[in-house]
């Protein structure tokens, strides 16, 4: 009989957290090893509505009455998708997968929360090591000072590193293109543009966490002035929390607010800004189509850096930051920008998320300049060398490899270990 395993995840869910949960069940399908079944958890404010007819093999797993079904039975593995914070035992055998963290700090709860599991999972070195190295001493919430009598709190649990694999059958290179992103991409009177492709979340003018503000100004600084026929475009593919027209109108105000920062004698270079919900297909055709030249990002930090991943594969240049989670497939082929680690600032604390003392990375903005400038300049020799990063998305960073990865992961910690007993419930200690 095999095992009984519930997966308990944002699996309709719109969002990362969603896409990531929709791959991990399919690993677990694939590897024909359980008995599956799927708790369907909200993810904020996401819509739950990315299960389409093609998804039957994920909704027919989902139990409408989880409560009930945990009544029935215990589950052997209990896998959770969540914030650490939020990580409960439930099964024999327990299992936390978080996208992990973009500073340099994670809350405490966080490390409490992967304390109660047997195994947690996460995307990238980078989030490895932040968990691993986190350290806090314990507070008397009586006195609020250090409690010496009690121990300190650090990561008690093993930790893996399993990457979030690329579904060949969507992203790849390809010239063929969806006729909804042929037609808005061919109406670009430019032919070379740069791409930047993620959220434009809080934080004030080069705070928030993808740098989209200081992405568009140094773009702007870059190539102002010069004749129009010689000068590049930068297309944004951006949203905030969701798709509204409301929210689209803010962007657009946002975006003016950045160009008149920028002092000026002659023309700007054209920015596109692109606005929706695209299918798979559409943004994969948006990564190939022949006017796409680069990819850049100047994001702070990155857990794993999904959209970075998706274009890769195409095999034209990626410009990102020398810093978290992407690295762990950029940098051998990617275009690495410098830059140094910086405090994060007071418009983007979020509680148990973003801490007031944690550091992210901020790239040199004068040695961005000069990349963008000679990609445009000199094209073909940036190119040579990101062609080489689909061979090495297709080695090392697809789902096929990630499934692969997990299976090992499950079968040499997770299947032998059924006897492992529940973690007693400690005493509640405050740390920070």
């Amino acid at each position: 009989m095999k095992p009984r395993l519930v997966i308990s995840c944002p699996s309709t869910s719109r969002s990362g957290y969603g896409d990531h949960s929709r791959d991990l069940i399919r690993s677990l399908i694939d590897m024909n090893k359980f008995d599956i079944h799927v708790f369907d958890q909200i993810w904020g404010s996401c819509p739950k509505d990315a299960l389409g007819e093609d998804d039957k093999d994920i909704s027919s797993l989902i139990i409408k009455n989880p409560q009930q079904f945990l009544a029935e039975k215990q589950p052997d593995i209990w896998i959770q998708v969540t914030v650490p914070n939020e990580f409960q035992p439930v099964g024999k055998y327990n299992i936390g997968i978080t996208a992990g963290i973009e500073t340099t700090l994670c809350d405490a709860t966080w490390i409490q929360g992967c304390n109660r599991m047997d195994k947690v999972i996460v995307p990238s070195e980078h989030a490895k090591y932040v968990f691993q190295t986190a350290t806090y001493k314990a507070i008397n919430p009586q006195t609020g000072q250090e409690d010496s009598n009690a121990p300190e709190l650090k990561l008690e649990v093993p930790v893996e590193v399993l990457f979030e694999g690329l579904d060949m059958d969507f992203f790849k290179k390809t010239k063929e293109i969806p006729s909804t992103i042929k037609s808005t991409l061919d109406s670009i009177k430019e032919d070379f543009c740069f791409l930047f492709c993620g959220h434009w979340l809080n934080g004030v003018m080069g705070q928030d966490r993808k740098d989209v503000g200081m992405t568009i100004r140094v773009f702007l600084e870059t190539f102002k002035g010069k004749s129009k026929r010689n000068m590049p475009a930068l297309i944004l593919k951006t949203s905030s929390a969701g798709f509204s027209i409301g929210e689209r109108e803010e962007i657009i105000k946002k975006i003016k607010a950045v160009r008149s920062y920028v002092e000026h004698q002659g023309d700007l270079p054209s920015i596109y800004f692109l606005h929706g919900d695209l299918s798979k297909e559409e943004l994969n055709g948006l990564y190939n189509h022949p006017k796409v030249k680069a990819m850049v990002s100047f994001t702070k930090g990155e857990g794993f850096g999904r959209p970075l991943l998706e274009y890769s594969v195409t095999g034209k240049p990626t410009i990102a930051s020398n810093w978290s989670g992407h690295i762990d497939f950029l940098s051998a082929y990617g275009i690495m920008l410098p830059g140094k680690l910086n405090k994060v600032h007071e418009s983007v604390v979020w509680d148990k998320v973003i801490l007031k003392d944690s550091e992210w990375f901020t790239v040199d903005y004068g040695y961005a300049s000069g990349i963008l400038k000679d990609v445009h300049k000199q094209y073909k020799k940036y190119h040579e060398k990101s062609r080489k990063q689909t061979q090495y998305v297709k080695d090392n960073f697809t789902l096929k490899e990630m499934t692969k990865k997990f299976e090992e992961i499950m079968d040499n910690s997770v299947l032998p270990s059924f006897d492992v007993k529940l973690p007693a419930i400690e005493e509640m200690q405050t740390y920070e």
